[in-house]
């Protein structure tokens, strides 16, 4: 049984764009659990460990990741160029990357000096599917946020919490519809609790 399998409830069509699955189970990384799988990354192998940050801080499709070629990163500017492949047209998007993980990227891969055409990641989506259920593990992560597509929810939730504009999530993740991006500005934010803990002591 594959990775993916294991984990049907995620992927199901009708609940896409849900924060939760139809059985309430919440479908995004919160911000203790992505902490967590950040921390989890030490214990990795270097080439392992910066895919899964790539995938982390990029909110990129495994697959789009995957595709990832020396070619698609701009070093000087910060940047990563992904293909958005959930589109019927041909479709390019840029994405910031923390300068830290450029470095790294860089001093592993040698872009300059790498084959430009060559996926830095030639491997199969089942092993990547493995590579992140291992992450999850080491960080306790589970149930059906603890997948490649729980890391991109909740890089979307964290981004709009952060007060990065709407419109401009919707372009990093490489949604058509602004619609499917506002659904994650429903997760409950720092904001809603400060407001809440007024609340709090105003009955105390």
């Amino acid at each position: 049984m594959s990775a993916r399998q294991n984990y049907p409830a995620a992927f199901d069509g009708a609940e896409a764009t849900a924060l939760y699955t139809r059985r309430g189970a919440r479908k995004y990384l919160n911000h203790g659990e992505r902490r967590r799988v950040l921390a989890a990354l030490r214990a990795l192998p270097v080439e392992r460990a910066l895919f899964v940050e790539t995938l982390f801080w990029s909110g990129a499709r495994i697959s789009e990741v995957l595709a990832l070629r020396p070619c698609d990163f701009q070093i000087a500017e910060g940047l990563v160029t992904l293909r958005t492949l959930k589109r019927r047209r041909f479709s390019l998007r840029e994405v910031p990357l923390p300068p830290a993980l450029i470095r790294a990227l860089d001093r592993h891969f040698c872009f300059a000096h790498g084959e430009h055409g060559a996926r830095l990641w030639p491997w199969h989506r089942a092993t990547a599917w493995r590579i992140v259920h291992h992450v999850m593990r080491l960080a306790e992560v589970n149930g059906v946020c603890a997948t490649p597509r729980g890391m991109r929810h909740g890089f979307a939730v964290a981004a709009l919490q952060a007060g990065v504009p709407v419109t401009l999530v919707q372009r990093w993740l490489g949604h058509a519809r602004l619609s499917t991006t506002s659904i994650y500005a429903a997760a409950s934010g720092p904001e809603e609790r400060r407001f809440a803990e007024g609340v709090w002591l105003r009955a105390a």
